[in-house]
């Protein structure tokens, strides 16, 4: 997809068929979003879909590395659903500077990569340049609720 620098990441979700869903209530004693300076920094995001779960377990063992990849990119959704509610305009964006994924998979799973590509090429999608990123990917034993992946951020706005 091309793209030019008067499209905006909203009209590029759109352009991709995807649209923001609601931003999730903190589950614990956190915040959402903690704002300092021009820096963003987005709480972990599990895969959520309207107050579901996309899958639930761990990859190599019930969940599979392309479904796993979709959980990613639905967790980057719910990260800027996030930046969404506490900006009020994507726009503000200036820069994705860097995702931490957390893959639940069994000892032996290997394609963590391939998983965090989900959110990551998203992420290029929807802000071009200004959307590759610095990351970190690992696999856990378990994450909360049973979901196979968590994305967290950090993101300089204008």
């Amino acid at each position: 997809m091309s793209q030019t620098p008067h499209e905006t990441p909203t009209a590029r979700l759109a352009a991709l068929g995807l649209e923001l869903p609601k931003a999730a209530a903190p589950v614990a004693t956190y915040v959402p979003v903690a704002r300092t300076g021009s820096l963003l920094v987005v709480s972990g995001q599990l895969p959520l879909s309207g107050g579901t779960l996309k899958a639930t377990g761990k990859l190599g063992e019930d969940v599979a590395a392309e479904l796993g990849r979709e959980c990613a990119e639905l967790c980057f959704l719910n990260i800027l659903a996030q930046v969404q509610a506490e900006l009020g305009d994507l726009a503000r964006v200036k820069r994705i500077v860097r995702l931490g994924g957390f893959i639940a998979c069994t000892p032996d799973f290997t394609q963590h990569a391939t998983v965090m590509n989900g959110a990551s090429d998203l992420a290029v999608a929807v802000f071009g340049d200004a959307g590759r990123h610095a990351r970190s990917t690992i696999g856990v034993p378990s994450l909360p609720l049973d979901a196979p992946v968590e994305v967290e951020a950090l993101i300089e706005i204008a």
